[in-house]
């Protein structure tokens, strides 16, 4: 992957990017309008991302970080598995409630098939901690273990997907988080053992 600019100057490409890619089609937003709006030159984002689809998963990795790093400082000192995941699901919800931009900019300017080949795409943290918060259930016994852990992740981020997708295209009239406890416990019936 390539080295990225830091501090102001990646501030203001990282919202020239969501601003844009949130409101337009990918293919809708022009390299040199991202420049003109981060107030840098058209070479600085060819230096720096090389393309546009580089451009916009380096971002959208860079966000997805910030959940990442949520959600470990949310899940310490929480004793109960139940409740870990719980809080999973809900730092999840709150995330995109708080970036709603980032979930316009995945509805609208992210392709699957060309994302899944691009680096970013894995974001091993993040699923590496998700997949281990679902280990960690299987191992206390508590979650199904007809399948494993990798299709109860599939399953738990396809939940969340579409209530995040629907909370979008509905118009965000209500807060993200208000029904999560609602939601989760529906989760919750369909992966425990019980």
């Amino acid at each position: 992957m390539r080295r990225v600019p830091e501090g102001a100057t990646a501030q203001r490409i990282e919202a020239a990017v969501l601003r844009l890619f949130s409101q337009h089609e990918f293919h809708r937003v022009k390299l040199i309008e991202v420049a003109r709006e981060a107030r840098v030159s058209l070479q600085t984002i060819y230096k720096y991302y090389g393309d546009k689809e580089t451009l916009v998963y380096v971002c959208l990795d860079r966000w997805l970080s910030k959940l990442t790093g949520r959600m470990i400082d949310h899940l310490r000192g929480i004793a109960t598995y139940k409740d870990r995941l719980r809080k999973v699901y809900w730092v999840v919800m709150d995330f995109f409630e708080s970036n709603p931009d980032v979930a316009q900019l995945i509805i609208t300017s992210t392709y699957i098939d060309a994302w899944r080949r691009h680096d970013s795409f894995r974001q091993d943290e993040l699923m590496g901690l998700l997949l281990k918060v679902l280990r960690e259930g299987r191992d206390r016994g508590v979650l199904n273990e007809e399948v494993d852990e990798t299709f109860l992740l599939d399953f738990m981020l396809g939940v969340i997907q579409r209530v995040v997708l629907m909370w979008v295209l509905r118009g965000r009239e209500e807060p993200l988080t208000e029904q999560a406890d609602i939601q989760f416990e529906m989760l919750w019936r369909a992966i425990s053992k019980s």
